[in-house]
């Protein structure tokens, strides 16, 4: 069967580990960098300002984007796809919030300078275009940005002609792209618009952060970026030469610590869009391996805590918008305070779904992001390739997210509503194993259903191993037991993955791939 195993690299272990509170650290204080330049608003009063737009910038071999496609640890021809990349810088202001109590979040800090990079991946061609872009704020845990939403769901990307622009979200991350090329980052600034003086800007912070920068800029470039793709901006790449943007759906996408940052943006922030425009940017959110006490929340500014684990905040109600969470099987026992019933009530449409067998940590967020050559440009540590028990788990969780992000369009786009899963089974806070040591429950897959091997969500070692997991294959004598024959084995898988097709569980093209391999493999 098909697990995308390819050249790849496991995560580094940072302190901003998904969900791990980090420790406090007094920050040097060293002057602020010069701010990024502020820009007057495009937008009318009232509503979301359009940044400042530098761009394309140019690539040459000497000079291109951190994280570029033909740049990948595993490079990417994105023209053999149809799709074209091109980097852009942004600029212009963002209030820094406090998020008190549940309920939008309120302002602290008004109009700080920013400027920040975007990646865009889209049709070539105007006529290959969907209207839809998938907005990702890049995660940066290992202290570099990650292309995760490519990684994990380029294939319905690719399939639907979807865009997907990825957002330098976090001043650690902005560090390693100067440390990558100084010169075409040299603008980029999530600079703290408090001095060190101001008793407000906190003596401490993370350890992944400074005095001298801000991480709550993030929620205002977010509401930006997006309004920018939907503009009618003459620099917006989504217009493709047309009057008017030819975006139709913009919807929001975070992967672990992002995740994370979503929960906030979609509690704390999207309500203080609604309200000052009208309607939302976003008009739906997948929010990845983020919930209840792992990755469900974060700092609104680097100097106050996140939400408590239990806190309503970590939680979605009458967003009023569709959101999907969706939990890996490294995580959703920490996470399990993020369940809650799946709704189809208008203003409440969501939708819970746990990964049965799929680590947290992926082979392929690396294998699609900077290559390790790269990643050493950027004065960051390549992560290490395996954990005590082996490689990291090759489980195809991409299987997953193309099928949610095709159903999430559907949703918002024909009002057809997702199928519903149960949640892994839990019993005394444990998971229920079958007798093969898999999890029971779940978004189910052939590789649970026709098994050859027990799949683990978490590992032993270095750096992020312990969401990473691994797998272990079954005996010899158990698959002999299982299957007569090849054909025997080819069979429970086609009749699993065609059953997940029509529920609505798999792609047509995933589900066919998946047949193929197993047709193609030596089992039993």
């Amino acid at each position: 069967m098909r697990t995308r195993s390819r050249t790849s690299v496991l995560l580094t272990l940072s302190l901003a580990l998904s969900g791990v509170t980090v420790a406090a650290v007094p920050a040097a204080a060293a002057p602020p960098p010069a701010p990024a330049r502020v820009v007057a608003p495009l937008a009318a009063e009232g509503t979301t300002p359009i940044p400042a737009v530098e761009g394309p910038l140019a690539s040459t071999a000497q000079s291109y984007p951190f994280g570029a496609a033909d740049h990948q640890e595993v490079p990417q021809d994105l023209s053999r796809l149809g799709y074209v990349e091109e980097e852009y810088l942004v600029s212009g202001t963002s209030n820094v919030y406090t998020w008190p109590a549940a309920g939008p979040a309120e302002i602290r800090t008004p109009d700080a300078p920013y400027s920040t990079r975007v990646l865009v991946r889209k049709p070539a061609k105007g006529q290959a275009f969907s209207g839809n872009v998938i907005v990702e704020m890049l995660n940066p845990s290992n202290l570099f940005d990650l292309n995760i939403g490519w990684a994990v769901a380029q294939e319905q990307i690719v399939a639907n002609g979807d865009a997907w622009v990825g957002i330098t979200a976090k001043p650690i991350a902005v560090e390693a792209l100067k440390n990558f090329d100084a010169e075409r980052y040299a603008s980029l600034s999530f600079a703290n618009p408090l001095p060190l003086t101001d008793p407000a800007n906190c003596a401490t912070v993370a350890a992944d952060s400074s005095r001298t920068t801000e991480n709550g800029l993030i929620w205002d470039i977010y509401s930006q970026v997006g309004a920018w793709l939907r503009s009618d901006d003459a620099r917006n790449p989504l217009r493709y030469g047309a009057q008017t943007t030819r975006v139709e759906h913009a919807y929001g996408f975070g992967y672990s610590q992002t995740g994370g940052f979503l929960v906030n943006y979609i509690n704390g922030v999207h309500p203080l869009v609604v309200e000052s425009d009208g309607a939302p940017i976003y008009d739906a959110y997948l929010v990845a391996v983020a919930g209840g006490a792992f990755a469900g929340a974060y700092p609104m500014n680097q100097c106050e805590p996140a939400p408590p684990a239990t806190d309503v905040r970590r939680q979605f109600r009458d967003v009023g918008v569709p959101i999907m969470r969706m939990m890996s099987q490294s995580d959703y026992l920490l996470g399990i305070g993020s369940r809650r019933e799946d709704s189809d009530a208008p203003g409440d449409q969501y939708r819970h779904y746990e990964m049965a067998g799929a680590g947290h940590a992926t082979p392929d967020e690396l294998t699609f992001s900077a290559s390790s050559a790269d990643i050493l440009a950027a004065d960051r540590a390549v992560p290490p390739a395996s954990c005590n028990e082996g490689p990291r788990s090759r489980f195809p969780s991409s299987i997953f997210f193309n099928a949610a992000l095709r159903n999430l369009d559907a949703w918002v786009r024909d009002g057809v509503a997702p199928p519903r899963a149960e949640p892994i089974l839990v019993r005394n806070g444990a998971p229920v194993l079958d007798r093969f040591g898999n999890v029971q429950g779940g978004l189910r897959s052939p590789f649970l259903d026709a098994p050859t091997s027990t799949w683990y969500g978490t590992a032993t070692g270095a750096s992020f191993c312990f969401i990473a997991g691994y797998e272990r294959p079954l005996s010899q004598t158990v698959i002999d037991s299982l299957y007569r024959n090849h054909g025997t084995y080819v069979k429970a898988v086609k009749d699993s993955a065609r059953s997940l097709e029509r529920e609505g569980f798999l792609t047509t093209y995933d589900a066919r791939e998946l047949q193929r391999d197993a047709a193609q493999s030596r089992i039993p």
